[in-house]
């Protein structure tokens, strides 16, 4: 009736990874169609929401973004709980940043909720000429932690609807 939630079910995301991959350029593009290049570092969290529609539901989406220094890795933590979703983001022009996704997902696992769904992101497919991670890598990091995987680029906005979609379908699917 009216007085009833205006969606029917609440995800809530988290944005993990290092800094610089563009967690925060992710989330905005997402959430308000733009992309910012220069964008502030993270400090703590930032949070957006969206409603999107699967299966005919209205679902809200409440997406927590993290500060990726170490410094911050503790309150990141807190966020964890009740998460149904995370996106683990690498940036594919960084190699440092794909070496140290074990790290974080170690962390996601210890901190969150079992059934967590992680989607495993490579950021800034669009700059191609300056790839140091294989499309394949990530495929092969993603098969084996059971993840599932896309790449991305906030810039243009490729496949970021898509990231957060389809993870909301295997969280809603479970």
């Amino acid at each position: 009736g009216p007085l009833g939630s205006a969606y029917a079910y609440l995800f809530k995301y988290i944005i993990i990874g290092d800094t610089g991959v563009g967690k925060s350029c992710l989330l905005l593009q997402f959430t308000d169609k733009r992309f910012q290049p220069v964008h502030d570092l993270t400090i703590g969290v930032e949070f957006g929401a969206r409603m999107i529609t699967i299966d005919g539901k209205q679902i809200k989406l409440q997406i927590w973004d993290t500060a990726g220094q170490e410094s911050f890795r503790s309150i990141t933590r807190s966020y964890y709980r009740g998460a149904a979703g995370a996106l683990l983001v690498y940036d594919i022009t960084r190699r440092d940043t794909f070496n140290h996704l074990t790290t974080w997902l170690e962390d996601a696992r210890q901190h969150s909720n079992s059934n967590m769904v992680i989607m495993l992101i490579g950021n800034k497919s669009d700059l191609e000429s300056r790839r140091e991670v294989k499309k394949e890598e990530g495929e092969a990091f993603a098969r084996e932690h059971g993840l599932i995987f896309m790449e991305t680029s906030a810039k243009t906005a490729s496949n970021v609807e898509e990231a957060f979609i389809n993870t909301a379908k295997e969280i809603y699917e479970k």
